[in-house]
């Protein structure tokens, strides 16, 4: 076993046999994990993570852990939620000691709400601990707040696929509006459709978007570009997912409130940001 680096005292009550505990590891960064998301992966005999878990996370637990990968990306699953479900179930019921990591935070868009619900119909005693959301990670990783007095009084965040890859059918006219921010998740599969629908509900082609791929992580880009040029952005940048939409006028404030960083490209209207942030050791 590994030397304990959190007071579980301070953390909390330890994890019991049996015990399923649906962490939040937060948007890659592993000095943005809380004291108590560590002290829980610390002392967990098996962890079942998701794709965003970065492996600095995943180091954290003892080498003895076992691990189970159940990431899910676009039509491309490891495991099925229901085999995941299925799967937290039966660790518990060996009494193991459960991690269940996932990206970002369990309850925004991660599924906790679904995994939680099953460990309650099985009588699973678990917990739950939030983590910082990417939507939180990224905003401040990328130089710009996701809310502003003079900018953004509100914030909503928004799934950018639906269940089933349906039809993606949200409150566009309550999303399109003025001194407003909205991040989109998952969302580059859909980029035209969010173009044209906030578009066709009031917004300027000019309205300011951020697209920041793998946030928090050394390999984070960020590029600011128009809801008019959207795709044409995505395409010619080749983002890929993990990338968040920021949709807002906020992301202008990244000019300003971005913190310079060694070789850091000069930041301009349709440029790409390379973040080389040093990781902060825990």
């Amino acid at each position: 076993m590994t030397s304990h680096r959190v007071s579980y005292d301070l953390a909390e009550t330890l994890l019991a046999p049996g015990e399923v505990a649906i962490v939040g590891a937060g948007p890659g960064d592993p000095g943005l994990l809380s004291l108590r998301a560590l002290a829980l992966i610390e002392q967990a005999d098996c962890l079942v993570y998701d794709r965003l878990v970065s492996k600095e996370v995943l180091a954290l637990a003892s080498p003895d852990a076992q691990r189970f990968y159940v990431g899910k990306a676009s039509r491309c699953h490891a495991l099925t939620q229901e085999q995941t479900n299925a799967l937290l179930v039966r660790l518990a019921g060996e009494g193991r000691r459960v991690v269940r990591l996932k990206g970002g935070d369990p309850y925004i868009f991660g599924r906790g709400g679904e995994e939680a619900e099953v460990l309650v119909e099985n009588r699973v005693p678990f917990r739950v601990v939030p983590g910082i959301t990417s939507a939180q990670g990224c905003a401040a990783y990328g130089g710009f707040p996701l809310t502003h007095r003079d900018h953004a009084q509100s914030v909503t965040f928004v799934t950018g696929h639906c269940k089933g890859d349906g039809e993606l059918a949200l409150n566009w006219q309550a999303l399109a509006v003025p001194h407003h921010t909205v991040v989109f998740y998952m969302g580059l599969a859909n980029a035209a459709l969010i173009s044209d629908k906030l578009q066709s509900y009031g917004l300027a082609a000019g309205h300011p978007v951020a697209l920041v791929e793998r946030g928090t992580t050394p390999e984070q880009r960020q590029v600011i570009t128009c809801l008019g040029e959207l795709v044409k952005t995505i395409d010619e940048q080749g983002l890929r997912p993990p990338t968040l939409i920021v949709v807002g006028e906020v992301v202008r404030l990244a000019d300003v409130l971005a913190q310079p960083m060694p070789e850091e490209a000069i930041f301009a209207s349709g440029e790409i940001l390379e973040l080389a942030r040093e990781r902060i050791a825990l």
